[in-house]
């Protein structure tokens, strides 16, 4: 029997994962997967899991709220794009990725350029935006961390760094779960207004 490779997505899609080709993969998938994948393996307060899908959308609102009214179209659209490649792989804990070793992330990488390419973007970022999302996407670990997590304030600062400040609306809007419906529904609503027309 030979082992499969890929995976057979929603749209009807097939996905090779050893060699995924951005010709495969379609937003209505990746939102559909992401807002199913849940963050901390699941390990988070609410009556929801808190998923992927609306991990991305707070990295975008704290995004937003560092660099308003920021021009570069690439950035806007790779911070919605940062983890996609979890709605083929799922979302694996920082722990577990040093047990596994570099086979992971290999297979996002490649993920993640098919997906780049696939929605106009360089299959590698400039240097200047992975380093503008890395920062968001830390402080919306910490704050995922703290309210959601379990994490003491200074145990998640050793890990993620310091609080970020952001006003309460963000807060009080991302840290609360949504329902799977909900989060697919946000993140296809922000892709819309990034993604080129």
């Amino acid at each position: 029997m030979t082992a499969r490779a890929w995976q057979r997505m929603r749209s009807g899609r097939r996905l090779d994962l050893l060699d995924p080709s951005p010709l495969d993969i379609e937003i209505d998938d990746i939102a559909h997967g992401l807002a199913r994948v849940a963050r901390w393996n699941g390990q988070t307060g609410g009556a929801h899991i808190f998923s992927v899908a609306q991990h991305t959308l707070l990295v975008d609102a704290i995004l937003r709220h560092r660099v308003a009214n920021s021009p570069d179209r690439r950035l806007r659209l790779a911070v919605l794009l940062h983890d996609a490649p979890e709605y083929v792989i799922g979302d694996m804990i920082t722990p577990f990725k040093a047990v596994i070793g570099d086979a992971y992330r290999v297979v996002e990488q490649r993920l993640l350029a098919a997906i780049h390419v696939r929605f106009g973007l360089p299959a590698a970022l400039p240097a200047e935006i992975t380093r503008l999302i890395k920062s968001a996407d830390r402080a919306a670990a910490y704050l995922e961390a703290t309210r959601l997590a379990g994490f003491k304030p200074a145990e998640a600062g050793r890990f993620f760094g310091r609080p970020p400040a952001l006003p309460a609306p963000i807060e009080r809007d991302y840290l609360t779960p949504w329902t799977a419906a909900q989060a697919q529904s946000r993140y296809l609503k922000r892709f819309a207004e990034v993604a080129p027309k």
